[in-house]
């Protein structure tokens, strides 16, 4: 099984630039996206290969928002934590023997305004995937909004303030992975430079400075079932590229 995951920062404006066309040659089996900005009935995609679509849109127009396109028939789909998501952030789809779960992690914005609010959203997430996994293993895949170590960044000495790389948000996703998460990346790939989101100011992706912050991390009982992890940097449409694993055993 191939699996995907990209942040499209407007789905609406990746199909301009060859998402589809990107779709048909990736062909996964179920891709997350993240970002789309996007309302009920605002695209009309053709999806043939696709019969099993969902969509968790943000109440705010142009706003968050994520979206799973699926081969793979769900038993269920459920859209939020433990409450309604307004920023339609998290979906889970429940297979026969796993959860796979979407998510496009709140940023702690400029000036760390809204950090407070990422760590306690990060305690009832790690909580959320951890009652999932008392009945299924986890897969969870998305934007995560946090660069792990300093080889998860180009400039880690410059960012060390910066949302997305504060020792708080490191350490909360440290704790999801003491907690039995596998970043499945890393399993496969320990050199530097390999980055998943550029800033769209001073050329920062030809140059390749980036932050890695896109991820599928699987429960520690998937470890024998992935075969691969990887990030396809040279795909363009977004200031995210997509990443993805192989993995055997979802049905």
């Amino acid at each position: 099984m191939k699996l995907l995951s990209w942040n499209v920062n407007g789905l609406r404006a990746v199909l301009k630039k060859g998402f589809l066309e990107f779709l048909k040659k990736e062909n996964p089996d179920l891709i997350c996206l993240q970002e789309i900005k996007l309302g009920k009935g605002q695209v009309d995609i053709p999806l043939e290969s696709y019969p099993f679509v969902y969509w968790n849109y943000a109440r705010k127009p142009g706003y968050s928002g994520t979206a799973v396109f699926s081969k793979i028939k769900p038993v269920s789909v459920a859209y939020g934590l433990s409450k309604e998501d307004h920023e339609g952030r998290v979906m889970t789809l429940a297979f026969k023997d796993v959860y796979l779960v979407n998510v496009y992690t709140p940023n702690s914005q400029r000036g760390l305004t809204r950090l407070a609010y990422r760590l306690q959203w990060e305690e009832e997430f790690r909580a959320y995937l951890k009652m999932l996994e008392k009945t299924n293993p986890v897969i969870v895949c998305g934007d995560l909004n946090v660069a792990h170590k300093e080889i998860d960044i180009k400039n880690p000495k410059t960012n060390r303030k910066n949302a997305g790389f504060t020792d708080q948000e490191r350490n909360a996703f440290q704790g999801l992975l003491d907690s039995g998460f596998i970043d499945t990346f890393r399993e496969f790939h320990k050199e530097p430079d390999q980055y998943t989101w550029w800033s769209p100011m001073f050329n920062c992706r030809a140059k390749n400075v980036g932050w890695r912050i896109d991820y599928f991390c699987i429960s520690e009982d998937l470890r024998k079932k992935l075969k691969d992890a990887f990030i396809l940097q040279k795909v363009m449409g977004s200031d995210h590229c997509p990443v993805g694993i192989e993995i055997t055993g979802i049905e």
